[in-house]
């Protein structure tokens, strides 16, 4: 099982009860563990995902109440997505058949999130808010920006990394 480590902000969102919250620890696989946080943007719900090892992201706009039920399906829909646009192989998905939800515990990764939130709200706000900005682009920008936690590297290059051992493999 994979963890989306989710603010209390969301999980209170999520209407996720302590008794909800996976206990264990991820198990290994090449991404694993998520952090995730709900922002408010134009006044709509927002879901942003960042990944632990990597701080590769990307952010579901507009979610609605009865979505934030299936946030593990929209997660797993969008990171298809997402990394299918990057040029990587579904293959990965695999690790995620079994999702759970905990607690934040990487103030690094709440850190990086933050910096990411503020660059997702402006950006998105620039390019014509939530209705008609131009996500795939912004997403990309975003893995794309030097991120301090990465000794100023890129998300994408992390990510690619971890690709590239995994392969080596």
């Amino acid at each position: 099982m994979q963890l989306i480590r989710c603010t209390k902000k969301l999980q209170k969102e999520m209407g996720l009860k302590p008794k909800n919250l996976a206990e264990q620890e991820s198990t290994t696989g090449l991404l694993g563990a998520w952090h995730a946080n709900l922002l408010l943007i134009d006044r709509r719900k927002c879901v942003l995902f960042v990944n632990d090892k990597t701080l590769f992201n990307f952010i579901i706009l507009g979610v609605k109440k009865e979505q934030l039920s299936k946030l593990d399906e929209y997660f797993r829909n969008y990171l298809q997505c997402i990394l299918a646009d990057e040029g990587y192989s579904d293959q990965i998905m695999q690790e995620y058949d079994t999702i759970g939800f905990a607690n934040t515990n990487n103030r690094s990764v709440i850190g990086a999130m933050n910096d990411l939130a503020f660059n997702y709200t402006v950006s998105i706000q620039q390019d014509g808010g939530v209705n008609s900005c131009m996500l795939p682009q912004i997403i990309h920008r975003l893995n794309r920006m030097p991120m301090k936690s990465l000794g100023y590297g890129y998300a994408i290059e992390a990510l690619q990394s971890l690709y590239a051992t995994q392969k080596a493999d």
